[in-house]
């Protein structure tokens, strides 16, 4: 499946991006929790407490629902913009 992003947007240059082992194509300042929206990958993690489906939910930083595992730290997906080669951790993290 292609990634859906808006036409006529300027963006960087094409950059790869490693997710839980496979290569997801995404442009460079874009946040990564909208690149992982643009490759259809919505469920970033699941809650600790009870296990439910979580996801990017205000793309700002408040509420810290994209927190996952960013080149090897926990970071809030919504707050950092890709660059080539950005290893992410979906499966098991926080």
């Amino acid at each position: 499946m292609t990634a859906q992003r808006m036409a006529g947007i300027g963006r960087g240059a094409p950059v790869s991006i490693v997710v839980d082992g496979s290569p997801v194509e995404a442009f460079g300042g874009e946040s990564l929790a909208a690149a992982l929206l643009a490759a259809n990958i919505v469920q970033l993690r699941k809650s600790p407490r009870e296990g439910g489906v979580r996801g990017a939910f205000c793309f700002m930083g408040v509420c810290q629902e994209c927190a996952i595992i960013v080149d090897g730290t926990v970071q809030q997906a919504c707050l950092v913009p890709v660059h080539d080669g950005m290893t992410v951790t979906l499966r098991g993290s926080v």
